[in-house]
């Protein structure tokens, strides 16, 4: 029994190692192949090496990849394990075939159900879950199981206690290592992520500085040839255009220093109720235009330490975003602030076009953006200013449902 359990375990653990060895930074639609291909091989080996107990009874964890595949991939994702599940059970044949096909079509309706919520858990509640689903399923089998037995014998309840406790070891197992290798993924994407925003940053900084230096000495000199008497009016008005595109010119580039690092004169603490405010009257306009109506509500009393010009054009990105998401059939840009644990969370929601996997895998990187006149330096901008604000940003969407932004900004 042991060097069985053991064998499949290594079934269910074997393509987690693999995907970490070679799928862990391929494009979604290769994870997903992979996590339905070798899920269905861990199944039905499991179901080939079934666990054999002393006391002559038989089970297997074959319900262990079917219940983690339809909780991390909903429907979908786990159509293929039961429709492979059921044609294998009828290719073994014998008794309970039927009974089979009926309690795994239980499970398949109701175990998906959850996924959505499952995939916003926290990692310590994802596990706690998983165990409920095995939990549930096991109780399931063994209600069906004790329908076979005129009186339940002590037999049935040692299968019941061994069949319980391994599925409740072995998928606490496989959730505790599948959520430390989703986390050692968003870690290592931060990482990345951070890093490269600093040098993002550090070279805007550089450049800006250079560029002003010489905008400066021209500025200086054109203001002295203004002043010359020699020079004809002609001459004088186009000396002011040079000296008023100089200026503009200055401005951008201080603009783009003061967003590569935060200015000590624009630091403030504030519970940011000014800033989304300032953000949603001046694009108020703007969403009015898009036939976009904005939602504010606003219940936090936390105060966070920010530049002030980098988080109020952060947010004007952002809902300028959301609002040219719903420009072709308008509708509801919804802005929510509030605090949980220590932390100010921002939800800015609408229902517009929506994005892809792997479009929302893009997001903040330069010169990508999902519009044609985009240049992705907006987005980068934001993640920027919340990154040197020591928050987070976390991105759902669904394409043709819309899009939600869920900044936490601890304080």
């Amino acid at each position: 029994m042991f060097e069985t359990l053991l064998l499949n375990i290594l079934f269910l653990i074997f393509p987690l190692l693999l995907f970490v060895i070679f799928f862990e930074n391929r494009r979604p639609v290769y994870s997903n192949s992979f996590l339905i291909t070798f899920s269905s091989i861990s199944m039905i080996l499991c179901m080939l090496y079934p666990i054999h107990l002393q006391i002559g009874f038989i089970f297997d964890l074959r319900y262990i990849p079917f219940i983690i595949v339809a909780l991390y991939g909903g429907y979908k994702k786990v159509l293929p394990l039961y429709i492979l599940l059921n044609i294998y059970r009828f290719i073994i044949g014998g008794e309970g075939t039927i009974h089979s096909l009926i309690f795994s079509t239980v499970i398949f309706l109701v175990v998906p159900l959850i996924s959505k919520k499952f995939l916003k858990y926290s990692t310590q509640k994802r596990v706690i879950t998983g165990v409920f689903a095995v939990l549930f399923t096991m109780g399931l089998y063994l209600l069906s199981l004790s329908t076979f037995f005129v009186h339940l014998t002590n037999e049935f309840w040692q299968l019941a206690f061994y069949s319980v406790s391994t599925h409740v070891l072995v998928i606490t197992l496989n959730l505790l290592m599948i959520e430390k290798v989703i986390s050692n993924i968003k870690s290592r994407e931060n990482f990345l992520h951070t890093e490269r925003l600093h040098v993002m940053s550090e070279i805007s900084a550089s450049v800006s500085h250079e560029i002003r230096n010489p905008l400066t000495v021209t500025h200086g000199f054109l203001q002295l040839l203004k002043e010359s008497k020699t020079l004809s009016t002609d001459e004088k008005v186009y000396i002011d255009f040079s000296l008023k595109e100089l200026e503009r010119a200055e401005g951008i580039v201080s603009n783009f220093l003061a967003f590569a690092k935060p200015q000590s004169e624009n630091m403030v603490s504030s519970n940011l109720k000014e800033e989304i405010e300032y953000v949603k009257n001046i694009l108020f306009p703007y969403a009015k235009m898009n036939h976009v109506d904005i939602e504010f509500q606003f219940n936090n009393t936390l105060k966070k330490r920010y530049d002030k010009n980098q988080m109020q054009q952060s947010l004007i990105n952002l809902l300028k975003n959301g609002i040219e998401a719903m420009k072709e059939s308008g509708g509801i840009l919804s802005i929510d602030v509030s605090e949980q644990n220590r932390s100010i969370i921002i939800i800015i929601k609408d229902n517009g076009i929506g994005m892809t996997e792997d479009e929302i895998s893009q997001l903040g990187k330069p010169y990508y953006s999902t519009k044609k006149e985009g240049t992705g330096l907006g987005m980068l901008m934001v993640y920027g200013a919340i990154s040197k604000a020591k928050g987070t940003i976390e991105v759902e969407s669904e394409k043709g449902k819309g899009t939600t932004f869920t900044i936490t900004l601890p304080v």
